[in-house]
């Protein structure tokens, strides 16, 4: 059988660490994590015609990725993201803007590609501008009965409101968010605020068929109808946190279509979350260990 195919839809960008850049955007990290776990993976997205876009092509073709799909814009630079870090790890981001991915295009075979993806992955982000957010709900409109389309709601500065949130999640079947964004998608939805009542109303709200809920060193919880599994966190020496989330929704949505128990993904997922978090940026080489469920 062909792998699956697995789509990042959204932003793609340079994040412009303390260290240097690095490649960035939470649909491209998802996207190298699932090709590192086994799957045809692809990257929807725009870039300018600069350097920084060329670098961007140059390091997608170098991670495997198609990138096809992958806009070159004549007419708006290549996004960044000035990035720093507190004592733990743990990012401040400042998101420039009007920048390429806010301009991805409805592109020849971005509905072909769509009607063979097995699962895709976008969040609220890159739906702040009208280009964008149009082209990233055709996409989903053209998905399949039997895609999987994962809502990575990555809240940022003041990009999102409700009305972003509560269509995203119609599009949805799974969604993954931190508990830092818990109650803030609460309070936009009016839904309970702690923990356990939250999960079950925004399962039922939404016909989702799984949440994902990551709490750093706190562990995290997949809750999937009346079945739940939690796994506690891991202590490991943080070089910075980028990516460790979009690496965490990858697992779950590789082991959501390969039919692994919730169990055995929360755990692969956490472990691979936790090993990124040791490496700088967001697409590290993955120890063989962490690529089997």
């Amino acid at each position: 059988m062909p792998p699956p195919t697995l789509i990042g839809l959204g932003e793609v960008l340079w994040d412009l660490l303390p260290k240097g850049k690095q490649f960035g955007g939470a649909p491209a990290n998802f996207a190298y994590h699932a090709k590192v776990l086994g799957t045809d993976a692809h990257v929807v997205s725009a870039v300018g015609d600069d350097e920084l876009g060329r670098e961007i092509l140059a390091r997608l073709d170098r991670l495997g990725l198609g990138r096809e799909l992958v806009a070159v814009d004549a007419g708006h630079c290549t996004g960044t993201v000035s990035v720093e870090l507190d004592e733990h790890g743990k990012p401040d981001f400042t998101i420039h803007e009007d920048v390429a991915w806010d301009f991805i295009p409805e592109m020849p075979g971005l509905a072909d590609l769509a009607a063979r993806a097995s699962a895709v992955c976008f969040g609220s982000l890159a739906q702040r501008a009208e280009v964008s957010r149009a082209t990233i709900r055709r996409f989903l409109d053209a998905t399949g009965d039997d895609c999987l389309r994962l809502f990575d709601i990555n809240l940022r500065q003041h990009f999102y409101d409700a009305s972003v949130v509560g269509a995203s999640l119609e599009h949805a079947d799974v969604l993954k968010l931190n508990d830092d964004e818990l109650p803030v998608v609460a309070e936009l939805l009016s839904l309970p605020a702690d923990e356990e009542p939250f999960l079950d109303a925004v399962l039922r709200e939404y016909e989702l068929t799984l949440v994902a809920l990551t709490k750093g060193p706190g562990g995290s919880v997949l809750r999937s109808g009346d079945r739940t599994s939690v796994v506690p966190g891991t202590r490991v020496e943080v070089a910075d946190t980028v990516g460790a989330g979009d690496s965490f929704a990858a697992a779950v949505a590789v082991g959501l279509l390969a039919g692994v128990d919730l169990d055995r993904i929360n755990r692969r997922a956490s472990e691979l979350a936790a090993y990124v978090c040791t490496r700088p940026g967001a697409t590290p080489e993955v120890p063989d260990r962490l690529l089997r469920f």
